[in-house]
Formats: structure tokens, sequence, C-alpha cells
């Protein structure tokens, strides 16, 4: 070849005048977060993950314009007044779970479930399946476990479904020609989605390629056959589920399932979901013989307050919070302790690390009590994450219990929200709380001032206290002329 065709635009040209092929087109994609990057990198500049970039096959790019005469069929509109029948419903027989799914699987509908490993999603979903299996036919599929070994896990359970098939697989065209069928199950379970592959990819299972790629051909079957399937994912060292984050937008519905693993209770929480609230909860209790249900969260949460009768425990207190439309009490506890480090430790369990900061700021700079020159240790007890503002006072009472050494009343609970200039602004369902809180057998209420307005006469069994700044609170503590007010508590500034 001549000096002149040297160039990179010039395509090589075999003796017999045909192209040679060129080598396909690739794109470097980030496994934790599924940016695309130009070029590989040590580190990804989406998500700051290190060596999570691999280099994918670039897939074929659409058609610049189909044209107004691309062969497309009409769409079928229909007007928003229209009234179309309501989607049915599959209840699981867990009322948990159908609570946290807004009372049943939808027909059509795919459902992502994400947690921890050994948390409990692959028992969980065999219990379902196993309880659905009475009335509807049901697919078991898993990518990390044979038959034989779902089979043992069924037995020590004590579970057994008359119409639930169970399957090892993980190539997505043997699992598609297996469901799209008339005679296909109404419910199947994916165990799990990072196990499955497409086999037109390069790619190995678990890449953000092969994860998108399965999902949608399995959502596309859902939608086309009208089963409800279920699709196990697992979670990233940071408790978000692994994979491009389009899987989250691909499903119907998202819940994940929180617990601690020295802790009994598990939580299952739905963070999307397009047939229901996303504010409810499950609360499920890890046996031996499985997940057994939790009717009443609250009694389970404070079963082990033990040493609280006569108010001999300094630092714990039961919070009266609201997960959807279930009223939960559980008990906070706080311990202040001196230390002899330059910089004071911070540690929380099931609470906003930043929420405690802004606390302990508050309670400080408005209400005189030094902590700054303290560790400050906070825990939820049972394993429970709060994230509502309400429990800002409840947390605010602990941490000062503790550092004033003055105990609460074992049978009061506490709720409101804090603002940055030290006042206490009311919450919502002021009558739920308080009714969980009296069926109990909790006598008093510190709660908001104007809460205290919005719930008179409606629970005369509660003995409500106002609360309109921190300086009351500190002042159900420390009262004037107590020993503890000289010590520990500065003037306000």
């Amino acid at each position: 070849m001549g000096a002149g065709n040297h160039g990179a635009s010039t395509p090589l040209i075999r003796s017999d005048s045909q192209p040679v092929a060129r080598r396909t087109a690739s794109r470097y994609v980030c496994q934790d977060c599924g940016a695309v990057a130009p070029r590989w990198a040590g580190r990804c500049d989406a998500c700051g993950a290190w060596n999570s970039i691999v280099e994918e096959p670039d897939e074929a790019a659409p058609p610049r314009a189909i044209g107004a005469g691309g062969g497309g069929r009409r769409l079928a509109l229909s007007g928003l007044d229209e009234v179309g029948p309501d989607a049915p419903r599959r209840a699981t027989g867990i009322a948990e779970l159908d609570r946290v799914l807004g009372g049943g699987l939808v027909a059509g509908s795919a459902v992502l479930i994400g947690g921890d490993p050994g948390i409990g999603k692959s028992t969980l979903l065999l219990q379902a399946v196993c309880a659905l299996g009475r009335e509807v036919a049901c697919l078991y599929i898993s990518g990390e476990e044979a038959v034989e070994q779902i089979r043992m896990r069924a037995a020590r359970l004590g579970l057994a479904g008359p119409s639930v098939a169970l399957a090892a697989a993980s190539d997505v065209r043997d699992i598609l020609a297996t469901l799209d069928r008339p005679e296909a199950p109404g419910v199947v379970v994916i165990d799990s989605i990072q196990t499955m592959f497409v086999d037109t990819l390069d790619s190995a299972p678990g890449t953000v390629a092969q994860v998108r790629a399965s999902a949608g051909e399995l959502v596309r079957l859902a939608k086309r056959r009208g089963l409800s399937l279920l699709l196990v994912g697992h979670v990233t060292k940071d408790g978000m589920i692994a994979g491009p984050r389009v899987l989250e937008h691909m499903v119907d519905v998202v819940l994940y399932f929180e617990g601690e693993r020295g802790h009994q209770f598990r939580i299952l929480r739905a963070v999307k979901n397009r047939y229901g609230a996303t504010d409810e909860i499950g609360v499920f209790e890890m046996t031996g013989s499985g997940l057994r249900e939790v009717a009443n969260p609250s009694e389970l949460f404070l079963a082990d307050r033990s040493g609280t009768e006569g108010g001999r425990v300094t630092g714990a207190v039961v919070f009266a919070g609201l997960e959807g439309t279930r009223p939960v009490l559980v008990e906070v506890q706080a311990l202040v302790a001196p230390t002899a480090l330059g910089t004071p430790r911070r540690a929380v369990v099931g609470w906003d690390a930043n929420r405690l900061a802004m606390v302990l700021a508050v309670l400080e700079a408005r209400g005189g009590i030094a902590v700054g020159a303290n560790d400050v240790y906070l825990n939820v007890a049972g394993g429970l994450k709060i994230g509502e503002p309400a429990a800002d006072l409840a947390m605010a009472a602990a941490i000062v219990s503790s550092r004033l050494d003055v105990p609460l009343a074992h049978d009061t609970v506490v709720f409101g929200e804090i603002g940055l200039s030290g006042e206490v602004r009311p919450v919502p369902q002021t009558e739920l709380r308080l009714k969980e809180a009296a069926k109990l057998g909790f006598a008093r209420a510190i709660a908001p001032r104007r809460n205290r307005r919005d719930a008179y006469g409606l629970n005369p069994a509660i003995e409500m206290s106002d609360i309109a700044s921190v300086d009351d609170l500190l002042n159900l503590f420390d009262p004037p002329g107590s020993p503890y007010r000289a010590p520990w508590r500065q003037a306000a500034t």
C-alpha cells in the first residue's frame, strides 16, 4: 500500500475488493452506577467508586430518523376521564407483605426486592409463593441454588405448595421459552437478577449491561403475559441495589428488606410503589422456622425494656413514631460520656447522624447544655431505622436525661420536631400516636403545645405536657433550684 493510504479514515481493502470487518465498538461502563465513560479510568467520576469501570461492547445505535411512513401501527387512544376496571390483586397470604405492596400483587407487575446477604429475601419469597400456590400456579427460578437445595430449605421451614414449581437456571432465553406460553404460571420469582444473563451480550452476568438486558426482557414478558414477577436484587456495601439505577425505574415496586444481623427483627420498606403508598412498612421476626409476621410492632420493640420500672435508667426514652398509617412505639437510648480524645465521638445507630449534630447544636446554643466535649452514643433499640423529624424531641430528651443523669418516667412517650431556633414544632397524626401509647399502658406524653391543643379530649387516659421550646424540655429534667442546674447547665446564649 502506498504512503497515502495510512489515513485513519481510509478503510482497509482486501485483494478481492471486499472491505475488512471493523472491530466492534466498545464503551466503558461503571458497574456501580451505570455511568458511561469515554475511556477506562480507575475511579468513576459519577459515583466515586474505584475499579468499577469495565469495557463492554457497544449496543447497536437506533436509526436516526424513522420518518412518517416507517410502517408503525397506530396507537389506541383513550380519554383521561374514562373509567376502567381496577387492577386485580393477588393476596400473598402474608399480611405484612400485602400491606407494603398496597393490598397484594398486581397482575403484570414487576417487584424488585433488595437487602443484605442473609437478611431473609429468599425465605420471604419462598414463603410467599408457597402461600400463593394454593390459588395460582407459581414458579421459583434460582440462579444461585440447586433445586434440591431449595427443597431442603422449604422442608426445614415446613413449607409446601401444591402448585409451586422449582427450576435452577440463569439463561434468560430458556426462561422466556418456559414462560412465554398460554399455560404459564401466574407468579414467577427470579433469585437473583444479578445471576441472569442474555447470550447475545459478551459481558459476564452481574454487569450493568447484563442486568439491564435481563431485567428488560423479563419485565416485558410479565407485562405481555400478565404474570406477577418478583426479582431479588443484591445490594452494594452502601445498602443500595447493585446494578444500574435504570433497573429501579424499569420495575413497578422497589422494596428493601432491612434489619441488623444481631437482631431478630426485619423491616420490609417500600421506596417505590406505583400501586400503593411508599411510607408503609412490614415487620417480621426471624425464627428457626422462617419469618413470622409481627402484628403489633410496638409490643415487640418494647418487650426488652428491662430495668425501666420505677424510672431507674437514664438516657432511655420511648418515641411514639409513625410508619405510614401504622403507629410504632420504640425505645431510643442515649449515652453522654466524658472523653479523653481531642475530638469527641458521635456514634448513631438507626437515625440520621446529621440530624443528631443539629439537635446537639440546638441544645447547646439555645438551651445551654454543654455536650460538645463529651462522646455521644445514640441507638434505636430493635434495629429499626427512624426517618421522620418527629423523633427530634425524643432524641433530645434521651440526650438530656443521660447528660444530667435524670431519668424520665417509664410510662412516658415523647414526640415532636425541633427547629434551629429552639422551638418545638407540631407533628401530624397525634391521635394515632396517643391511641397506641394508651393501648400499651403509657400514661404521659411529652408533645408540642399545638399538638396538645389538637389532641385535647381525644384521649383522656394520657396526661399531656406542653413543650414550646427546648428550654421547656430542660425544665422537666432540671427545674429551677435543682442541684443539676449548677454543674452542667450554662446560661443560654
